[in-house]
């Protein structure tokens, strides 16, 4: 289970973990796995964890005042799990985070990540890379959002992530992608006509 991580981290390096920094991923990130609709985070919690996603899928979201649900996140392998804000200032998250899927998680809590990684150049550097690429894609979609059609939209996740479309109900899709589920079907009909 490991050995993912450990590959996913020396990926992102210029050189390759060290087997003390080895051990060390090893000893700091424990091995968890969640059910099917299990929850990783609630509103209103404080994010205790950090989690790297070895196997399964999650969905993060809001729910407003009259129970609907906004897809703020779709997160499958390879991917982190959590609330990096409620994680790193300790306050309570907006968000919900739950298994879609029966899923195994590498989580780091934040005592031990402050104690033996936090200053670990390994971390560092993926930790910039990761912090990079998600304001990238945040920028990107909010971007999307105000500027592209739903049509576009779709496009561009299907070039993107193609693999959220075999893996992710429609519903949940048409939430991500700021649109009703009856604007989705609508959508792939026309594509599949084409």
């Amino acid at each position: 289970m490991h050995q993912q991580l450990i590959d996913y981290i020396n990926s992102r390096l210029s050189s390759p973990l060290t087997e003390q920094e080895v051990a060390l991923v090893k000893e700091t990130f424990v091995p968890k796995r969640f059910r099917k609709h299990q929850f990783f985070l609630q509103q209103g919690d404080v994010c205790k964890v950090a989690g790297f996603i070895v196997k399964g899928a999650f969905k993060q979201y809001t729910v407003d005042s009259t129970g609907k649900e906004s897809v703020i996140n779709l997160l499958i392998e390879n991917w982190w799990v959590g609330d990096r804000e409620s994680f790193t200032q300790e306050t309570p998250t907006p968000f919900f985070i739950d298994a879609l899927e029966e899923c195994e998680v590498l989580l780091v809590n934040k005592h031990d990540f402050m104690e033996k990684l936090s200053e670990k150049r390994f971390i560092r550097q993926v930790i910039q890379m990761v912090t990079e690429k998600n304001a990238f894609q945040l920028l990107k979609r909010v971007q999307s959002t105000i500027t592209l059609t739903a049509e576009q939209r779709f496009a561009e996740l299907e070039r993107n992530y193609p693999e959220f479309l075999q893996r992710f109900p429609q519903h949940l899709i048409a939430s991500y992608l700021g649109m009703t589920k009856e604007t989705l079907s609508r959508i792939r009909s026309n594509a599949l006509k084409k």
